[in-house]
């Protein structure tokens, strides 16, 4: 209880605190932890994926964005999130899908035929920056005739 109480400052803007169901969080724990101002969430009964999950993304989502963006606000974070999910989900490849999008836009607006690392030269490449430059998506469009 003594790291939380140092870890969270008197004047914090935090809401909740998330933990799973282990002996450690007590009951007088999660008191303690109402007391100062946060509601408690425990992860779902016998489903000890979620945690895995839950951890899983917020890893993913401080090494390659909150490590390098420095927030001002809550609006900011906002803004800074929905574009980093937007690339995630819709830029960016997945190396389960070898290498996929989860969600592909359909603005890749040229296919080639055939396999290989070579543009064909009807084609370019066009780039789009995410996060100011942070990250890049790439794809192929026909070049106009």
């Amino acid at each position: 209880m003594q790291q939380l109480r140092e870890a969270i400052p008197s004047d914090h803007g935090y809401r909740f605190l998330i933990h799973d169901r282990d002996t450690i969080f007590s009951a007088e724990v999660d008191t303690q932890v109402s007391a100062l101002g946060l509601r408690v969430l425990r992860t779902p009964v016998r489903a000890p994926q979620a945690n895995a999950y839950c951890e899983r993304l917020v890893g993913t989502i401080r090494r390659e964005c909150l490590d390098y963006v420095i927030p001002f606000s809550e609006r900011h974070l906002r803004r800074v999130l929905r574009e980093w999910i937007e690339h995630y989900n819709r830029g960016r490849p997945h190396s389960a899908l070898r290498p996929g999008v989860p969600d592909p836009t359909g603005t890749t607006l040229f296919a080639p035929k055939g396999r290989g690392h070579r543009v064909p030269p009807e084609a370019r490449i066009h780039k789009k920056s995410v996060l100011g430059g942070l990250h890049h998506e790439y794809r192929l469009e026909r070049m106009a005739a």
